[in-house]
């Protein structure tokens, strides 16, 4: 009878025993190779600084990229003679095609000569779908070694992580360079470790764990050594950004260098969506990534729910997204499955990577945006909603809740009923009140968040840091470096 009491005791461990030998074995391989990298990068170090952004997917056209795109600009702009190397696992499209694919998405001109990619062949290992199980040991040990492809081909003075890879930090750290971050969302947090506490089924927690409370045990150790971990290689960064208030409180706790990190606004281009005005037909629509994150699915049933609630059919949801990969668009098939069961298809349309220009038209004629995020990072999307006079309905959590969408700018929801409610409401509002609520949430917006405010404080945060190098270039009259391909 022992013996089946303290199972649940005795096996998490015993269980875990392998995985953690065989990351202790990969982390001292990792090591040592950053040691030897260290001496070569002693050895070969360029003689001008350098400033380098890892950022293994610049092309996928998201919020990240933006902020991406935006650094890389202010730098460039403020020394003309520096270049910028972007590392990135795009390697089925050339410099151009990443650049002009910039310009589409955000309309933002880079100079050819200023940015030079560096192409990265081992992003797969970033991949959830390579890792079943333990997935964010998975990934991030993978980083790692992607981390360690991107050191090897060139050791920059200065290593800027722009998509939250933070295990990458102890090699950039260990050759010697200046580490840079900007967290979109933290790789775990207190919420992920009070869900599987609390065994609820969410999009990282699985309803087959969640009803299991020997699965549950397991899942919570193995979360718990993962945040003593991720702590550890952020503590690395010299310099730390964050997007939001819900990002930063995270990042206090689990990082706990607060002297370091700064709240920083991502940039979002409102000047454009400040002008629209006019006509508004009676069309829903979303705007982000096709990730499990995001939760589309909600959206479309919170749809099918108002049709359901209203009787109305003359109303239209549109879903704009990029896709990362195979599972994206697979994740899209069967949305598109999920609204033929619901009985909506006729009344809801997929927009994919779309041009820049088609997604201002469809925000030009929208009435009500929806966000269905749990705890999303910032909300790029619910800004860029309010921009354009468009009611947002957002997911009542992290940045949405805590710095965009304020009292009489638009509304908050959880649940499939809240959203289909509030979809009913925003439609039967009179022109004047809809007018009063575009009023105050679009000075929330022009008042908070711009292009410029980020470029300003990015720069001027990272003065201490690399300022003095970079202005040596400037003062120099720029060297001319040897044209070389990195592949």
């Amino acid at each position: 009878m022992l013996k089946y009491i303290l199972l649940p005791f005795i096996l998490p461990p015993l269980l875990l025993l392998p995985l953690s030998l065989s990351l202790f074995l990969l982390l001292l391989i990792l090591l040592f190779l950053g040691f030897y990298l260290r001496l070569r990068c002693i050895s070969q170090r360029i003689n001008s600084p350098t400033i380098a952004f890892f950022h293994p997917y610049c092309n996928a056209g998201g919020g990240g990229e933006r902020v991406l795109w935006q650094c890389v600009l202010s730098v460039v702009e403020k020394f003309p003679r520096a270049t910028v190397y972007i590392y990135t696992g795009d390697i089925d499209a050339s410099p151009q095609q990443i650049l002009a694919n910039a310009e589409s998405c955000f309309g933002l001109k880079l100079p050819n000569e200023n940015v030079q990619f560096i192409y990265l062949k081992t992003r797969f290992l970033v991949e959830a779908k390579c890792y079943p199980v333990f997935t964010l040991l998975g990934q991030s040990v993978g980083s790692m070694i992607l981390g360690l492809e991107a050191l090897w081909k060139l050791q920059p003075a200065y290593f800027v992580d722009s998509m939250g890879y933070a295990f990458t930090y102890l090699l950039a750290d260990l050759i010697g360079c200046d580490v840079i971050s900007y967290v979109h969302y933290p790789t775990i947090s207190t919420d992920m470790l009070g869900k599987v506490a609390a065994r609820e089924e969410s999009y990282n927690n699985t309803s087959t764990v969640a009803r299991n409370p020997l699965l549950s045990t397991i899942k919570l150790i193995y979360y718990k050594i993962f945040a003593k971990l991720y702590s550890f290689m952020g503590a690395k960064s010299k310099l730390v950004f964050v997007n939001s208030s819900w990002t930063k409180g995270h990042i206090d706790e689990l990082w706990d260098v607060p002297d370091r990190t700064t709240l920083l606004f991502p940039p979002c281009n409102t000047e454009k969506f400040l002008q629209i005005s006019g006509f508004r037909s009676k069309r829903i629509v979303s705007v982000a990534q096709f990730r499990p994150e995001k939760d589309h699915k909600l959206q479309v049933e919170s749809f099918a729910k108002f049709v359901e609630k209203s009787g109305r059919r003359d109303v239209r949801l549109t879903l704009v997204g990029g896709v990362r990969n195979q599972a994206d668009k697979d994740r899209v098939t069967s949305l598109q499955e999920l609204s033929q069961t619901l009985g909506v298809e006729d009344l809801v349309e997929f927009k994919v990577s779309i041009p820049y220009p088609e997604l201002y038209q469809i925000l030009s004629d929208s009435l009500i945006g929806l966000h269905t995020m749990w705890n999303e990072h910032f909300g790029i999307g619910v800004v860029e909603f309010m921009a354009a006079g468009i009611v947002p309905i957002a997911h009542n959590s992290g940045g949405p809740k805590l710095d965009i969408v304020v009292p009489g700018a638009g509304f908050l929801a959880t649940t499939v009923e809240q959203y289909s409610d509030h979809m009913i409401r925003v439609l039967e509002m009179g022109e004047e009140e809809l007018e009063e609520m575009r009023r105050k949430g679009r000075e929330h917006v022009t008042g908070t968040f711009s292009d410029e405010t980020f470029r300003t404080v990015f720069l001027e945060k990272c003065e201490g840091v690399l300022d003095m190098d970079l202005r040596w270039i400037e003062e120099l009259g720029g060297e001319e470096e040897e044209e070389e391909e990195f592949d």
